[in-house]
């Protein structure tokens, strides 16, 4: 059963969003109720599976409690509101067609609305690796205003320049060496403020260090596409997923995967499957270089008996082909 997250206290949400000491104090209490159909669903959705399984358990919950938490809405129009968090509960509200549910309602602007989205998707119980790590880059995004293909590049950087992986070369860019910190001498280099915000974040965040992050979730975002959807929709732990996409030969891979869902098979299991397929490809392998082996074992016999060393000509040729061959030799090792 997964452990419940730590929810942030007031003074995190703060970093996050201005307004949040009284949006913190009023989430455990209704403003109101409005009617189900005045609230629309954001254009950003950080969450994008459910669980079907335990949709149905909270639909059940719903009908027999109602809704005890109210959800959090903006006010985008007269009468008309936004839903910012609670969506599986809006959700199971439409399901069992309720009239009103209760609401807190909070101005908040886009980016406001946006992080407190993010924030309480990453506070699930159910999160898997891929949408906490999608989610923690959304927020970084927002804070360092950069896309996030740039916040990867940052963090990456930081990354090597903990590990000492420092570009001397910057003029921009020097080390402190008592401080073991970077120093920034050209004003225009944010380096060094981009990399406070992240440890920000990430401290406010306390789900796990900026390091850790960059080292064993970035990797993630490399995996095949069909494999980032199905860790998407949480069909498979992913130190299976990980494993699976070793495996180069696309039919394959994709094959083991589907296996993997259906059997719910085990990290042994896998394993067993994609040693058996390196062998079957080492085998295959084998048997296609077994012809050019006969080949050149059967020409080396011949020209050993012939009279080719006799002719000047096929002396020359015979030393071009035979240096051509000790240079892809070389080349291989």
């Amino acid at each position: 059963m997964p452990q419940k997250r730590k929810s942030l206290d007031e003074g995190a949400l703060e970093f996050f969003i201005s307004k949040a000491p009284q949006s913190v104090n009023l989430l455990t209490k209704a403003d109101n109720s409005v009617p189900l159909e005045s609230i629309r669903l954001p254009k950003q959705q950080p969450r994008r599976y459910f669980d079907l399984q335990k949709m149905q358990q909270l639909i059940t919950s719903v009908k027999e409690h109602g809704i005890l938490e109210p959800l959090l809405v903006r006010p985008i129009s007269e009468g008309q509101y936004e839903l910012v968090a609670g969506e599986r509960r809006y959700r199971a509200a439409q399901e069992i067609k309720l009239a009103n549910v209760p609401v807190v309602v909070r101005s908040l602007s886009d980016e406001e609305a946006l992080q407190l989205a993010l924030i309480e998707n990453l506070q699930r119980e159910d999160l898997n690796p891929v949408e906490e790590t999608e989610g923690i880059l959304q927020l970084l995004a927002i804070k360092l205003e950069q896309p996030v293909e740039k916040v990867i590049s940052h963090l990456y950087r930081m990354y090597n320049e903990a590990k000492g992986n420092i570009n001397t070369s910057n003029p921009n860019v020097r080390v402190n060496a008592e401080k073991e910190d970077l120093v920034v001498s050209n004003p225009n280099v944010r380096v060094s403020a981009e990399s406070q915000a992240v440890q920000a974040v990430f401290d406010s965040l306390a789900l796990m260090a900026w390091e850790s992050f960059v080292k064993n979730r970035l990797p993630l975002l490399n995996l095949p596409d069909e494999i980032l959807e199905t860790l998407r929709r949480g069909e498979i732990a992913y130190t299976k997923a990980t494993l699976i996409a070793r495996i180069k030969n696309e039919v394959e891979r994709q094959s083991l995967l589907q296996d993997t869902i259906k059997e719910n098979l085990s990290l042994t299991q896998i394993k067993e499957r994609i040693n058996k397929l390196k062998e079957s490809e080492a085998k295959t392998q084998s048997i296609q270089e077994a012809p050019l082996k006969n080949r050149i074992d059967k020409a080396y016999q011949v020209i050993k008996k012939t009279k080719t060393w006799d002719d000047p000509k096929k002396q020359k040729r015979l030393e071009k082909l035979i240096t051509a061959i000790e240079a892809l030799i070389n080349e291989s090792n």
